[in-house]
């Protein structure tokens, strides 16, 4: 892997939406940038406390040291809404194993039975999977999962108004509530033998990606400089934008590939993920920019034509069917796609 550039991401003060117009106008205008150059930020001013993200990690490394029996009675492979404990190198990117184990919830549902044949993404509505030895973790994620989802929802509005839209431009979207899906992170650290891919280079499929770090670095993104390494900012969640807006808004919001590199031997990562789409039955539009941002667009990488980009729960579907061959085996094996 190519040595990360010391360069530093933007860092953006969500206070200043509740400033005066000059200051809501400043930081559209630096969301816009951002998001055109970069398609990385930081994110402060929030209002979530950094005594809060603290505890949130700290509920990762009680999990994480929970003896391997524990998190095996909630492995993945027993969800097929894929909720659960993943093992080192259980789940994949780009067909290779990602060095990190990580516990997936979504939003708490009822699983909604067999799915037509033309809704098979159904299938991924259901519970999620909870360890009997930590009693009080399904209060505190599902808690704060719906409030990171509530910042979601804020930025995304940010965008639309960013973009000279109106800020509810993709709430039919969302209207029943943004897709959900958090994950608990922790790389171990390299032995001699490891691979060095924490995750692999990839672009996140959704809206949009909230990243909560703990004190060791290893987030990479790719920029027109090279790798950038995302040191850990205390305070801030680390925001990208998802191929979904990416494709909504012709390329003006820029999906980045980004990476994990796995820390060195015997230091331990700690993460939290939160990752927001439009519902799993919606149809995203193509928005229509002003012309003089239009202009602007530097286009999608993909064919944002393509009506498969906008079938939400398709896509999310495939790409857990892609990730997680074991699941796909056990629950999937009567779908094409699963092979």
């Amino acid at each position: 892997m190519s040595q990360p550039q010391q360069l530093q991401l933007p860092v953006l003060d969500l206070s200043q939406l509740g400033g005066n117009a000059e200051q809501q106008q400043q930081f559209f205008a630096q969301l816009r940038a951002a998001a055109r150059d970069v398609g990385f930020f930081y994110l402060v001013g929030h209002g979530i406390s950094e005594n809060r993200q603290q505890q949130i990690l700290q509920l990762a490394r009680q999990f994480f040291a929970l003896p391997a029996a524990a998190k095996q009675q909630i492995q993945m492979i027993h969800s097929p809404h894929f909720r659960g404990y993943t093992g080192v190198a259980g789940e994949l990117t780009l067909g290779q194993p990602d060095q990190r184990e990580q516990f997936d919830i979504m939003r708490e549902d009822i699983a909604t039975g067999l799915p037509t044949a033309k809704q098979p993404w159904r299938r991924l509505i259901g519970p999620n999977q909870w360890p009997a030895a930590m009693p009080e973790l399904k209060t505190e994620l599902l808690s704060w999962q719906q409030q990171l989802s509530n910042l979601t929802e804020t930025l995304l509005s940010a965008f639309m108004q960013a973009l000279e839209l109106p800020a509810d431009a993709l709430q039919n979207t969302i209207k029943a509530g943004p897709y959900q899906h958090m994950k608990l992170i922790r790389y171990p650290g390299q032995s001699a033998t490891d691979s060095k891919q924490g995750v692999g280079a990839h672009k996140d499929p959704g809206y949009l990606t909230l990243v909560l770090q703990g004190e060791q670095s290893g987030l990479e993104v790719l920029t027109d400089d090279g790798w950038v390494s995302a040191e850990p900012l205390p305070g801030s969640f680390v925001v990208n934008i998802g191929e979904l807006l990416e494709l909504a808004s012709n390329g003006y919001l820029k999906a980045t590939l980004h990476r994990v590199v796995s820390p060195k031997a015997g230091i331990e990562r700690f993460s939290c993920a939160f990752f927001m789409a439009a519902q799993l039955d919606a149809t995203v539009p193509l928005l229509q920019l002003p012309a003089h941002l239009a202009q602007e667009a530097k286009g999608p990488a993909s064919d944002p034509l393509n009506p498969l980009f906008y079938q939400v729960g398709e896509n999310v579907l495939k790409g857990r069917l892609r990730s997680h061959k074991d699941v796909a085996a056990s629950h999937y094996a009567d779908l094409a796609v699963a092979s």
